[in-house]
């Protein structure tokens, strides 16, 4: 990712009064129905403390609980696939595709699928890809990417989607929302009814039981899931639970994160494939698990505890960058704090720099985390990493002017002689940079910093020497 990408973006969304007022009516919304929620819940806030060591012992045993999930798929009938990467992932779903002569898919809202480019993927091959929740609809209609992990198309206006539906679906122009809304659901139905395929992500997996769990507010992934005669769910490696205890605190806290809402509209519970004395459910059940660089968070315990995330998008809704920029200008599946620290570890530190970089380090996130992950923490280990280097994440020093001028300040200010001779020569070099009335406007080797703000002058005197003045002291060093 090219900084530029992420500045120019941002600084579009930032000149964008709709998309910033979508996003303000999002998070006044969510935000605050989140953090009310909380304080709420029967078991007090302190449920997210609970729910966060559920989520510790359970990376710390996944290897196990995986085993066991696979288990138990099995004993119900479907069949599990694990996928190191997310071209070995793809694979699995084409030959399944093809084991079956598919040539339509319906798909739920999944970001791990949109993270390993399955659709692309997937119609390459041959096979039509229609994604049924509305808004990630929307923006398949438009070419577009997701903005917002539950609410994919908050940055089209009403405008912009009647004016879609009219040219793809031919409808006449209109603002009405159930209008719409009704037009989607009548091309969707077909869809459902066509399909030989349904693909779903996965919030959580039981291994005690051996089903994925999955929720929306439309009822969509329930007709792509039961509808199509084989059903493909996608899993990251760590939407995993040891048992239905832990699934019934984490998947509350996940709605409360997600929407603010005590549980999800409609929640399903798969287990495998219908039985055959059914009229309904698929014939076939597959599971594909996927790593894709998760392991290598796995064994770094200072970033483990990204692998708690339930991707809610609560960190999203409460968060000022995103706030401001959308989630275009993260270039990946996860925006936000999130896809700060999540995209990086995955598809490179140094290539996905400003993401870290970008953010305020506010805390906000953690606050609105269900399971109360240290975001800020690993933010600043992040740029930690791009300041030093890192062997073991492959991370290069990303500027090394930066890190020798940092260098000269730690030797500085470790002695005071050359600390106030280098004072001196910048008071005296200060007379000669650009100045708006008493402030610096521009200053060599920072002019990103001062392009939006000045920088107040330096002192005439050291605070040091005017204490000691003051103190009736002479100053020395």
């Amino acid at each position: 990712m090219k900084q530029s990408s992420y500045i120019n973006i941002a600084r579009d969304a930032i000149r964008n009064p709709v998309l910033r007022k979508a996003l303000f009516g999002l998070q006044d919304r969510f935000g605050k129905g989140t953090a009310k929620g909380y304080l709420e819940l029967p078991e007090g806030p302190e449920l997210r403390l609970l729910a966060h060591d559920i989520r510790r012992q359970t990376i710390e045993n996944l290897d196990d609980l995986l085993a066991l999930l696979a288990a138990n798929v099995r004993n119900n009938g479907g069949h599990v696939h694990f996928a190191l990467d997310a071209e070995t992932a793809v694979r699995h779903c084409l030959d399944i595709a093809a084991q079956h002569d598919v040539r339509m898919a319906v798909k739920g809202k999944s970001m791990l699928t949109e993270e390993i480019g399955l659709n692309p993927a997937l119609e390459s091959a041959g096979v039509e890809v229609v994604e049924t929740d509305l808004g990630e609809y929307i923006i398949q209609l438009a070419g577009e990417n997701p903005s917002h992990i539950i609410a994919p198309a908050i940055h089209k206006t009403r405008q912009e989607i009647s004016s879609l539906f009219s040219e793809k679906l031919g409808i006449p122009k209109t603002d009405d929302i159930p209008t719409l809304t009704l037009a989607a659901r009548k091309a969707l139905r077909k869809k459902f009814l066509q399909a030989d395929m349904g693909i779903s992500g996965c919030n959580l997996a039981c291994a005690e039981t051996g089903h994925v769990t999955t929720v929306s507010n439309e009822g969509n992934i329930r007709m792509t899931t039961t509808l199509p005669k084989v059903y493909v769910a996608f899993m990251g490696m760590e939407r995993i639970v040891a048992d239905l205890r832990d699934h019934q605190i984490l998947f509350r806290l996940l709605s409360l994160g997600a929407a603010a809402q005590k549980i999800g509209g409609y929640v399903s519970y798969l287990g495998g494939p219908g039985k055959d004395t059914l009229s309904a459910g698929p014939r076939e059940f597959h599971l594909i698990i996927v790593d894709n660089g998760r392991s290598r968070i796995l064994a770094d315990p200072e970033f483990r505890e990204m692998l708690y995330c339930l991707r809610c998008g609560g960190c999203l809704n409460v968060c000022p960058v995103y706030g401001e920029i959308g989630g275009h200008a993260y270039a990946s599946a996860y925006s936000g704090p999130v896809g700060a620290v999540v995209t990086p570890l995955l598809r490179g530190i140094n290539r996905f720099a400003d993401l870290c970089q970008g953010e305020t380090l506010c805390g906000a996130c953690m606050d609105a985390c269900p399971v109360n992950i240290d975001l800020p923490r690993m933010l600043l280990l992040l740029r930690n990493k791009l300041a030093e280097g890192d062997h073991q994440w492959d991370v290069h020093v990303k500027n090394p002017l930066e890190q020798f001028i940092f260098g000269m300040w730690s030797h500085l200010v470790q002695h005071p002689l050359l600390y106030d001779v280098a004072l001196r020569l910048a008071r005296m070099g200060q007379t000669l940079v650009p100045k708006h009335g008493q402030m610096i406007s521009r200053l060599p080797f920072a002019e990103g910093w001062t392009r939006s703000r000045d920088l107040k002058k330096i002192a005439d005197q050291r605070f040091i020497h005017r204490y000691r003045s003051l103190a009736g002291r002479q100053p020395h060093d």
